[in-house]
């Protein structure tokens, strides 16, 4: 049965969106289209791409991930100049390797851009610093004046995975100027919305896939101190504005994962580790579908 996906960011913890998609293919559903944020991107990317679960799992799995923490400049090993680095880079890496093996994984399966792909099989979210404004790729790229079915799908995942701070944000040079662009998940970490409009009969069921606690479960933040601050600002500006359009509309069509106590940049992942993310997400979707009607 044809179904619409979509995938939230997390970071590392997206292994676990491999585990409850390998439970939605048991299941016999396929998906038609999907979108995602962030590590939800390069799950969707993916599987508009016909990987399968078990698939994907060795993809990331055969591969070191701290191969994707690439320096600009390896052999300085000083660490104020990491923070100087950061200071003017506006990230501590520089995102090439991961948008890389994206683009290697795409090829792979003859996808290079949004072209290659069927109308609205994919899209994904960044977040614009420099004009104040969420975009949904493809279909925005049209606002910078450019050819949304020529632009690179690689590099529209490496986008929505520039995590602040973390990653260098991309520089998207366009007629209209240079815009800054970030992970989508500072804007829209769960686009759920993408497939739901007014008055407009549903094609197909949406199935959402959220690495998180289900709504309301989460732990209060504990603030203290100035980094405490930042953390919980960041995170309420990720989820707040997802958080309050699923909680009214959409909770029963949404697989919930509580995958606390990993964090999303912790690229040292053991093989366990991975195996363990993919298990919660495997069991979190089973019981899931032993109520889901749609």
């Amino acid at each position: 049965m044809n179904i619409d996906g979509v995938f939230s960011g997390g970071g590392i913890k997206g292994f676990a969106l491999i585990g409850a998609y390998e439970e939605i293919e048991k299941r016999g559903y396929c998906f038609k289209r999907v979108a995602g944020t962030s590590a939800g991107a390069i799950i969707a990317a993916l599987i508009a791409a016909k990987y399968t679960s078990r698939e994907i799992f060795q993809l990331l799995n055969e591969i070191d991930l701290r191969r994707f923490l690439d320096k600009r400049y390896p052999f300085l090993h000083f660490p104020v100049l990491k923070w100087v680095h950061l200071y003017w880079r506006l990230g501590l890496y520089k995102g090439n390797e991961l948008e890389k093996w994206i683009q290697d994984k795409l090829a792979a399966r003859g996808l290079y851009t949004f072209s290659d792909l069927e109308k609205d099989t994919l899209r994904v979210i960044a977040s614009d610093l420099t004009n104040n404004r969420l975009v949904v790729l493809p279909d925005d790229l049209i606002q910078f004046g450019m050819d949304p079915g020529t632009f690179p799908i690689a590099k529209a995942i490496r986008m929505s995975c520039s995590l602040p701070y973390f990653f260098e944000p991309v520089k998207l040079h366009s007629a209209t100027g240079t815009s800054l662009i970030v992970d989508g998940g500072v804007l829209s970490n769960f686009p759920m919305w993408l497939f739901d409009q007014e008055n407009v009969k549903k094609e197909r069921p949406v199935l959402g896939i959220k690495l998180s606690p289900l709504i309301g479960g989460e732990n209060n933040h504990k603030i203290t101190n100035a980094i405490q601050l930042f953390e919980a600002l960041f995170i309420t500006m990720k989820d707040a504005h997802d958080a309050r359009y699923i909680s009214r509309k959409l909770e029963k069509n949404i697989i919930f994962i509580p995958t606390k106590g990993v964090m999303a940049t912790e690229f040292s992942l053991t093989d366990e580790m991975k195996k363990d993310l993919m298990e919660l997400g495997k069991v979190s979707a089973e019981k899931f579908f032993h109520h889901w009607s749609f």
